[in-house]
């Protein structure tokens, strides 16, 4: 083996201390792990590994109550950013889900636990920058302000990745698109061909059937006589091509990750749901 010489393990040594500092930094500017009461669950078990560092975590945004919905859930209401709220919606388990599937799909190093991102942060909070790829689910009935859309618009600008899903028929989709533009307001929201790179980064998918949420299962759909029938899979993309907004309209992958243990939930839909997923996130991180 070929020894270093006195200059060579300076160099070595002074490259490892920047490395080393580079990933404390991130860490030290990343907000501390925090679980928020949730509407499905609050005992979910937190994995024995999960505040190991890792390249990639899932982030979950949290978004205030509204769209056509507004009021129909009682216990929705309140200040969002204490949880029990739509964004928590599959939370942790669907989370915590995908990043186990993540691991064992890909090389991508995914921590075990989710992190909870804000839009309304300020300058001093701004958190969300430090992950690449962002989730959120029911956008159907979000309520996403002017001034957080110009939020998302700085931090896919930067190089950020929206995911958007769990919406269904048209009453739906009409909130999700009036809102998406209050960040892309330049923006046409389209229909992603069966050629499309997000199609075939990892997996090849070419069957894309609809995926149900659990309680629809009977039905096939939410919102069946709304439109809500047969999916779509769309996005925004940008000057470039790049697809920067990935969206499941009629599609609900986060129950489809929740479930993905439970023996009554078709395998097909969330064998579907998970490698759709992973390609989003190493599509995500590779375009």
């Amino acid at each position: 083996m070929r020894r270093l010489t006195q200059t060579s393990r300076v160099k070595f040594l002074l490259s490892a201390c920047i490395a080393l500092t580079s990933i404390g930094a991130l860490h030290a500017f990343q907000k501390p792990w925090r679980e928020y009461p949730a509407v499905e669950y609050n005992n979910f078990p937190v994995p024995p590994d999960g505040h190991v560092p890792s390249e990639w975590v899932f982030a979950r945004m949290m978004f205030p109550g509204g769209g056509p919905m507004d009021g129909y859930y009682p216990r929705f209401q309140g200040d969002y950013r204490r949880g029990l709220s739509l964004w928590t919606q599959d939370y942790p388990r669907a989370d915590r889900h995908f990043a186990r599937a993540l691991r064992r799909l890909s090389r991508v190093d995914a921590r075990s636990l989710e992190q909870v991102v804000d839009l309304d942060g300020d300058a001093v909070d701004d958190d969300v920058y430090n992950y690449p790829w962002i989730y959120a689910v029911q956008v159907g009935e979000w309520n996403l302000r002017e001034k957080q859309g110009a939020k998302l618009r700085d931090y896919i600008q930067r190089g950020g990745f929206f995911m958007a899903d769990d919406l269904h028929g048209n009453s739906e989709w009409a909130e999700f698109a009036k809102r998406i533009h209050f960040a892309f307001p330049e923006k046409e929201i389209v229909e992603l061909e069966d050629d499309d790179a997000y199609f075939h980064t990892v997996f090849d998918i070419s069957e894309r059937p609809q995926v149900p949420g659990q309680a629809h299962l009977g039905e096939g759909c939410k919102n069946c006589n709304d439109g809500g029938r047969g999916a779509h899979w769309r996005a925004i993309k940008d000057d470039k091509g790049r697809i920067i907004v990935a969206v499941s309209h009629n599609s609900d992958l986060g129950d489809a990750w929740e479930f993905a243990d439970s023996p009554y939930y078709p395998e097909k839909q969330s064998a579907l749901a998970i490698r759709i997923t992973v390609n989003d996130v190493v599509y995500a991180m590779t375009h």
